[in-house]
């Protein structure tokens, strides 16, 4: 569709741009990044035509870009730039209808029926047809950028030139313009080449990016593979962390600030966990990074406030998480802060202790109950039933974890729960077979994410040697606990 072969230049005689050479397919949105002072306004103005090259070639469906008269180029290339402007006081369906210009034949340039067809069918796609009589001067920024997409998508062209569209606009406008753009390169083949200075957007929408470091070429891939940390690091010089969107399959970037030193190292430690009748609750001075299966708070993010909540057992919800977040708001805690779980548990048998070792240490509290045991390998013999978790397990370490750590941590603390239940001969009272857990157990792995770095928490090594001590010791004990508690009540009786 668009072929740019090792083309240079600039403006009065200064090459901005060294030998660039790339190919875009027809259909594809392709993106182009870089720093300021990169070349990208430069290369899209010599792409539309309106900057001619010192050297190379650009080809259009295999013909020279300098062989198209500007109403033949026009008919292929339509430009939406950051800052469309309409200098007279037009109606929407006139400025879209310029649109209509490089198709327009004769000398007096006659509206067909066609040019009519094809306004009304861009305007009712872009979803301007309910404003086509209002003036554009009346319109708000968002929608005055739908009007000139409609107007320079209603030239019919088969390259669209977008200079950073979204620049100006909020984020359920730059969401709306990409969406209408990601689907007319779907359904109508429309290729389409935009500058981004946005990452998140560009990995989020572009099939390819090509990624500009002072007029070269520094990488042109897909975009999980431009969208690196050490490439972005070292074009931007700037501090990222690349992680993946957590409902598509996009890379997306976070700006990492610089960690201003704390006055004093928090450690999380015994005397910051309180009780009360209806909970076991942590409040930490600083958010904690966390990952947890907790009702409220599970996957990761960053907590402040661990809350334990006991309920009884035919505690029965049909909007648990629900109920949860109004628990906690009665109980004085932010639910977005705080990661929240329910057990059926008696919380006096609540078992916690503080491990050290050279260089961080860990404080683990465990809540334990084996009334609902289950051997996972038997699972199939079970009936499914939701019932409140019965073995929930808090892991806080005073350490910097990697990625890998936190999941490593949680698969070492469930290796050790699986053994303490194993020692106790825990059975699974619906297949007579040793118990693995229980069937709704829930974990927590938080972290102070300063001080030693811990980049894993296999069984082996340092932390995982410390999360499987405290996990199996402190389960055993909770354990005991509770089975204790139930033969005196059963004496009683």
């Amino acid at each position: 569709m668009l072929s740019v072969q090792h083309v240079s230049g600039g403006y009065s005689g200064k090459a901005v741009l060294k030998d660039i050479t790339f190919g875009v397919e027809k259909g594809e949105l392709f993106g182009i990044l870089g720093p300021n002072g990169s070349g990208k306004t430069t290369l899209l103005k010599m792409l539309s035509g309106i900057l001619p090259f010192q050297a190379g070639e650009i080809l259009i469906d295999d013909k020279r870009l300098k062989e198209y008269s500007p109403k033949q180029l026009a008919q292929k290339v339509a430009v939406l730039s950051q800052h469309s402007s309409q200098s007279f006081s037009y109606t929407v369906k006139e400025t879209v209808s310029l649109g209509r210009y490089a198709h327009q034949r004769g000398l007096f340039q006659t509206w067909s029926d066609e040019d009519e067809a094809v306004v009304q069918r861009v305007m009712q796609h872009i979803g301007v047809s309910t404003l086509q009589n209002k003036n554009i001067q009346e319109l708000s920024g968002g929608e005055k950028q739908r009007v000139f997409l409609a107007q320079a998508l209603a030239q019919e062209p088969e390259i669209l030139l977008l200079d950073e569209p979204t620049n100006h606009l909020d984020l359920s406008y730059q969401k709306e313009l990409f969406d209408l753009l990601k689907q007319w390169t779907t359904e109508n083949h429309l290729t389409v080449i935009s500058i981004f200075h946005d990452l998140n957007l560009a990995g989020l929408y572009c099939d390819r990016l090509l990624l500009l470091e002072k007029g070269v070429i520094k990488v042109n891939r897909e975009p999980n593979e431009v969208l690196r940390e050490e490439t972005i690091r070292a074009v931007y010089r700037t501090n990222i962390h690349k992680f993946p969107h957590p409902k598509v399959a996009a890379p997306q970037m976070a700006l990492l600030p610089e960690r201003q030193k704390s006055a004093q190292l928090v450690v999380i430690q015994e005397g910051m966990l309180q009780q009360a009748d209806e909970l076991i609750f942590l409040k930490s001075p600083v958010p904690l990074r966390t990952m947890s299966s907790g009702v409220i708070g599970s996957g990761t993010g960053w907590y402040q406030a661990f809350v334990n909540r006991h309920v009884d057992k035919d505690y029965n919800c049909s909007d648990f998480r629900q109920d949860m977040a109004d628990f906690l708001r009665k109980n004085g805690f932010e639910p977005s802060e705080t990661v929240g779980m329910m057990t059926a548990v008696t919380l006096e048998d609540v078992e916690y202790q503080v491990f050290e070792t050279d260089g961080f240490s860990l404080f683990a509290v465990v809540t334990a109950g084996v009334g609902n045991a289950v051997d996972a390998s038997k699972s199939e013999l079970h009936t499914f039933e939701i019932v409140p978790g019965t073995i929930n397990t808090w892991v806080f370490v005073n350490g910097d974890l990697s990625e890998e750590a936190f999941i490593q941590s949680i698969m070492t603390a469930t290796e050790a729960k699986v053994k303490a239940l194993h020692d106790l001969q825990v059975v699974d009272e619906v297949t007579g077979t040793i118990a693995t857990g229980t069937s709704t157990d829930s974990i927590l792995v938080a972290a102070t994410q300063t001080g030693m770095a811990l980049d894993f928490a296999g069984t082996i090594t340092p932390l995982g040697k410390m999360i499987s001590k405290a996990v199996y010791q402190c389960t055993i004990k909770a354990i005991q606990k509770s089975q204790k508690r139930k033969k005196a009540c059963s004496a009683i009786i």
